[in-house]
């Protein structure tokens, strides 16, 4: 074992920034990462043991501890939830004979809950060794735990069912489904790779891809909407030794799956956005920071950079462009939402936990290993290369004034297409139910669980950034759901199980909001208990980063647009909260001490 470790590590040249592959491969190799082998990698990389393991507590699909020679990790998204994951969930229990968070005695299976992983729109799905089984029943469960049992490959449990598109292809062989159903300039047909690269990027200058992108006025399609064109100037003029172009491919928001469409049907557009990224800024190296959910697409994604590289598309002097170097490497995440938040993402990148960092300094001028870094999200890639193909002003054609463009949705819930869409931006929500084929529609979660749940009195507003604007994610509820016990509290769990914790209002005031959401729910909730949610939220604003700000929009939202529904379990004749309950409350310290409580009303 020792020597395996060693080997990994000598891999990586010692290098402590790249200590998330390393222990990626260790716990690939031995499905857990031992004492020993924290102590191998401790010595070599020159890092005390708590910095490695400080890393290692941070990410989800590290552990300490065996897992399972096959790990199971069942998603337990709100859209799973709704198709039957309940009953796929007792069917795992059922065959394998444990609870979720144990192994078999045997040490073959594991089973474990997981956050989103990027298939909202073919629930209930998991992920097996780095596989993912999509729309699992619980008959489908009992095949593969038999199956597992009678000593299969994970390989062979798929059987064959491949998703649509590239999917199939040798290299990736997996269940998933592309399932678009509407395309525009991004996930259209017509534009053969490699073309910006090889015919226009040799007349421009790098001011030149600059001034087109500004003039496009496109905003980053990560959700934050801040303008790509100046992000890329900035980043050029900040001086530092090398400068980086990274690619957010982290997709953690609950219903967010586009970018994995993206990456599958067109990895080239994303890669050659990158590379003029590069050309832009001057900078000689990419990282795709990749969510570690998609690491079943690894093989493919490699060999789609080799094949750019033998077309001179990467590497040096691409395009015969004299002094333009560029090449990319895949990143790995560990499974943690809060990395796709930029600076976590940077120093998750380093090896590192993934808490946000202070800003000022931005990534533009102090980003990866303290250089100049533009961080951009899958799809902003994608549409930069067919700006500057066409020019600015052609884009500006596309979507409003104030967002340009088209915008690709991923669309999930309950509707009769659920898949990825790709709409031009000013669209408005009764268009796209409409489109889905969405009928008796209670409510709309737009932007995941970060964003607002509208309900049909708001179904005219219009998809940009002046006013519903998202990175993509929009969730249909019918008439038959509980928003507040199968939504609101979901959504609520997410973000207490994703903060890092690294601020005391996210770490707690999410824990605070969703107990007091859970009392609301038993009944035994009053009127100031509303008051209390809407006055704690704000409390969140102090937070961070992006996730604490939000983390209290699935009860504020909800609570201003559906506010009949909270009132219904309120208990309108007392005004104050008298649940406190004397005897349960010192129960567990009774039991403690061995003493039977017993309290005569006198």
């Amino acid at each position: 074992m020792k020597d395996t470790v060693k080997q990994i590590v000598e891999k990586y040249s010692k290098d402590k920034t790249r200590l998330m592959d390393i222990l990626i491969e260790t716990q690939e190799a031995f499905g857990f990462i031992s004492s020993e082998a924290i102590e191998v990698m401790s010595v070599m990389l020159n890092m005390s043991k708590v910095d490695v393991e400080q890393t290692i507590s941070f990410y989800h699909f590290f552990s300490t501890k065996p897992r399972g020679e096959y790990a199971i990790y069942l998603n337990d998204s709100a859209v799973a939830h709704m198709f039957g994951r309940q009953a796929v969930k007792e069917a795992f229990e059922k065959e394998t004979g444990i609870r979720f968070g144990e192994v078999t005695p045997d040490g073959k299976i594991g089973l474990f809950n997981t956050a989103c992983i990027g298939m909202n729109d073919q629930e209930p799905a998991a992920i097996i060794n780095n596989k993912v089984f999509t729309r699992l029943t619980p008959y489908r469960v009992g095949e593969i735990i038999r199956c597992i049992r009678s000593g299969c490959k994970v390989d062979e449990l798929i059987n064959e069912s491949y998703g649509d598109g590239k999917n199939q292809l040798p290299s990736l062989r997996a269940m998933v489904s592309s399932n678009i159903r509407r395309k525009g300039m991004i996930l259209s047909d017509d534009y053969v790779y490699g073309t910006v690269t090889s015919e226009v990027l040799p007349k421009m200058s790098p001011e030149a891809v600059i001034a087109e992108i500004k003039h496009s006025h496109i905003r980053g399609r990560g959700g934050a909407g801040f303008p790509t064109g100046l992000k890329w100037e900035f980043c050029r003029r900040s001086k530092g030794e090398k400068h980086y172009v990274i690619c957010n491919a982290d997709e953690g928001e609950p219903g967010t799956f586009k970018d994995r469409v993206i990456l599958t049907e067109k990895p080239e557009l994303v890669f050659e956005g990158m590379a003029i990224a590069g050309y832009a800024i001057g900078g000689d190296e990419g990282i795709l920071y990749l969510r570690y959910e998609y690491r079943y697409m690894k093989e493919y994604l490699e060999q789609v950079l080799d094949e750019m590289r033998n077309k001179n598309l990467l590497g040096k002097n691409i395009a015969g462009i004299e002094g333009f170097d560029f090449d990319i490497r895949i990143q790995f995440g560990a499974g943690a939402y809060v990395c796709g938040e930029e600076s976590a993402l940077l120093e998750s990148l380093e090896g590192k936990r993934g808490e946000p960092r202070d800003k000022p300094p931005f990534p533009v001028e102090k980003g990866y290993l303290n250089q100049p870094t533009i961080i951009n999200n899958v799809e902003t890639f994608a549409t930069a290369v067919r700006i500057v193909q066409n020019g600015g002003e052609w884009f500006t054609q596309f979507g409003t004034e104030d967002s340009t463009g088209t915008k690709i949705l991923s669309i999930s819930g309950d509707c009769m297409f659920p898949g990825v869409y790709e709409v031009n931006w000013g669209f408005n929500v009764n268009d796209m139910l409409n489109m889905v084929g969405a009928y008796d529609v209670q409510a709309v979660q737009v932007g995941g669980p970060s964003g607002t749940l509208i309900g049909p009195d708001e179904f005219n507003r219009t998809l940009g950034y002046s006013d519903l604007s998202t990175g993509g994610s929009m969730i249909v509820f019918g008439k038959q759901r509980n928003l507040l016990s199968d939504v609101v509290l979901n959504f609520m769990e997410f973000f207490i199980e994703e903060s890092c914790g690294s601020c005391s209002t996210c770490r707690n005031m999410t824990q605070v909001m969703a107990n007091k959401l859970k009392k609301i729910l038993k009944g035994k909730g009053v009127v100031k208990d509303l008051e209390d949610l809407r006055s704690w939220s704000k409390v969140l604003q102090a937070s961070r980063c992006g996730l604490g700000q939000t983390a209290g929009n699935p009860i504020i939202s909800s609570l201003k647009n559906f506010r009949h529904l909270y009132e219904e379990f309120i208990q309108k004749e007392k005004d104050f909260d008298e649940g406190f309950d004397l005897v349960a409350a010192v129960q567990d310290s009774c039991k403690y001490v061995g003493r039977v409580p017993n309290f005569h009303h006198h």
